[in-house]
């Protein structure tokens, strides 16, 4: 409002000088016009004195007089001229021409004067009067208006209106009404704003002191609803998970001891993680455990049904993650016990499982807990508990390879459950009992899937082909039998392909506290005609309960795990010892399956409590430069 102020006091002073310089050039115009007017008046005067003198005075003068008169009257024709405007520049070019003796006599731009007397008067004193002759002539007039000059102030730039008249300029009285206006209009917007401010602050003030108060039905419906349950258990794993960070953020760098520690710890079997919950696992036991080849941190179990809970589903499949060890990743249901689980390698979201009903089961991680797909209880598949499941073949050609106890091994696209695509019935006629020959447990060997070997009740084991070729037919080799087992096997496992020149060696675990080392036949050769046992390259009898399972190391070649009855998780090394395991580790509790990651650095190992158990087995399965060699020597030291 100052700075306002001051410009509203620079314009009345400014107005205050083009006033009083205004009344100064009237009163010099007025000055100017009444000298004008004076002196004209006192010429005229002295004219007409001079002309009534010359008319009335004495008429015998002397040539001087008349020469007097002929000038007076000159000099009023020369006023008259003079009188006329001097802004306008003209060319003229009048002839006049008197009547002379001397035609050069002739006065150009003289002009017949208005004047009658002073006519008179010349034409008296120059003697006889001689008529003038005029003629027409053009004439051209240009108007060149004066070169404007322009003028600047460092004030004020503007066109310098002080010749406008009084009633465009504004009084006093108007400029402070208009400043007036002025400040009430400020005056409204600021209070305007202000309480467009205060009822802002009003509103938001309002907005937190008001808490909407959910009714016990509204929040029970909240709680109960499937789309907050799904995102609840969404953000919660996700949040879980990142702060499952195990770092020792304490660790001094500056001391040997923790390198010789961390090194020392490298050398031996330890646990890592268990998984248990108690709304999933409780009153159950794991029956198989398996990872996943797409996704290292996942790893799945398979469980049986809990007496304690008939209305619980009967079998679960629970998918837990190493950065989220409170609780599953995804729970699965099924109608049944589910005794064997595997991811597929060709499609991540895939779980397959074999249920105690003989139903094949497809869950799917992108969709509910049940299953997307399962084979009906018909005759067309299995009717007995699935034991073995295998998915063999390639990415655009893969199927599911399935066996149960009642002899069928079956032959499944995953995307059609419906009904098998191969049927093969196990038969043995010199079975004393039945025909028919249970399996419990199956594996291919590598890059072969064709022809593979069957684990059975009976405790031997069986060559297996799912066609027919030069020297032998589809369905069971019973000529050639893997007997050893004096009870059934409980499992068997080839050897990884990570060394091409063991692929066919094999492991088999039994019931009878034993586990045996095995050299499968080649698949082309020829099935000899008459019976013959194959004999095992070597006899694990380091063991004090069931051997449930036993898996090949699949980064070192001489390297394998085993489970039993007992608790004990025992590592392997052929390359140091036949007789004993290198590393073992005892959890209290039968162990029943395992699993080793991709990498071979961890083993995952299911109880019959329910648990999971994640063990790190550090730099024991990590292969050197030698072991291949070593292995080789002691594979032909064992078959000699």
């Amino acid at each position: 409002m100052d700075h306002r102020r001051e410009e509203l006091e620079k314009k009345r002073a400014k107005l205050a000088e083009l006033r009083r310089q205004r009344e100064e050039r009237k009163r010099a115009a007025v000055q100017a016009r009444e000298q004008q007017t004076t002196t004209g008046g006192k010429m005229d005067s002295q004219d007409i004195n001079d002309l009534v003198n010359s008319l009335v005075g004495d008429r015998a003068r002397s040539p001087s007089g008349q020469l007097g008169l002929a000038g007076a009257a000159r000099q009023s024709r020369e006023t008259l001229v003079e009188g006329r405007d001097r802004s306008i520049s003209t060319a003229t070019s009048i002839g006049t021409q008197i009547g002379s003796p001397d035609p050069g006599a002739a006065t150009p731009g003289l002009v017949a004067s208005p004047n009658p007397a002073a006519a008179a008067v010349g034409g008296m004193a120059a003697g006889p009067r001689i008529l003038p002759d005029f003629k027409a002539s053009s004439m051209v007039i240009f108007d060149f208006p004066p070169k404007e000059k322009i003028v600047y102030n460092k004030e004020m730039q503007t066109a310098d209106n002080s010749w406008e008249t009084d009633e465009k300029l504004l009084s006093e009285e108007e400029i402070e009404r208009r400043v007036q206006e002025i400040r009430e209009a400020d005056e409204k917007a600021r209070a305007a704003k202000e309480e467009e401010h205060a009822k802002r602050e009003a509103e938001a003030r309002s907005r937190e002191a008001e808490i909407k108060r959910l009714t016990d039905e509204q929040r029970s419906n909240i709680l109960e609803s499937s789309e907050f349950a799904t995102f609840m258990g969404q953000r919660s794993r996700v949040m879980e998970r990142a702060l499952d960070e195990d770092y020792d953020f304490m660790v001094d760098y500056t001391l040997a001891s923790v390198a010789e520690a961390d090194e020392a710890d490298g050398e031996r079997l330890k646990l890592a993680m268990t998984f248990h919950d108690d709304k999933v696992s409780r009153n159950r036991s794991v029956m198989d455990v398996t990872w996943s080849n797409r996704f290292p941190e996942l790893v799945a179990a398979a469980y049986n049904r809990n007496p304690m809970a008939p209305n619980e589903p009967d079998g679960i499949v629970a998918v837990w993650n190493t950065h989220l060890r409170e609780r599953p990743e995804f729970v699965f249901n099924a109608p049944s016990d589910v005794l064997r689980v595997s991811f597929s390698d060709f499609n991540p979201h895939i779980v397959v499982g074999g249920a105690y009903s003989g139903q094949i089961l497809l869950w799917d991680t992108r969709a509910k807990a049940l299953p997307v797909l399962k084979t009906p209880l018909t005759a067309n598949g299995h009717t007995h508990p699935v034991y073995a499941l295998k998915v063999v073949g390639s990415t655009n050609a893969h199927q599911l390879i399935s066996a149960s106890t009642d002899g069928l091994v079956c032959s499944w696209q995953l995307d059609m459950l419906a009904q098998p695509q191969e049927v093969i019935e196990l038969t043995h006629p010199a079975h004393l009992r039945t025909d028919e020959v249970s399996v419990t447990c199956l594996d291919f060997a590598d890059n072969e899937t064709t022809a593979f070997v069957v684990g059975t009740a009976e405790g031997v084991a069986y060559q297996v082909n799912r066609y027919d070729r030069a020297g032998c037919k589809s369905g069971l080799n019973g000529f050639d039998a893997y007997r050893a087992h004096a009870a059934p096997i409980n499992s068997l496992n080839f050897h990884p392909p990570a060394a091409s020149d063991f692929t066919d060696l094999f492991l088999t675990t039994s019931s009878d506290w034993t586990m045996r080392l095995w050299r499968a036949r080649t698949a082309a050769k020829p099935a000899s005609t008459v019976p013959a046992d194959v004999k095992p390259l070597h006899v694990f009898d380091a063991f004090d309960d069931y051997v449930y399972d036993a898996r090949w190391s699949p980064v070192h070649p001489s390297v394998f795990a085993s489970v039993d009855g007992t608790g004990r998780l025992a590592l392997w090394n052929l390359n140091q010892d036949i007789e004993l395991p290198a590393q073992s580790v005892t959890s209290g509790r039968a162990l029943n399956k395992l699993a080793w990651d991709r990498p071979g650095r961890r083993i995952a190992a299911g109880g019959a409590d329910g648990s999971v158990y994640i063990y790190d087995v550090g730099d024991l399965s990590t292969p050197r430069p030698d072991d291949h060699a070593k292995f080789t020597r002691v594979v032909a030291e064992l078959a000699n």
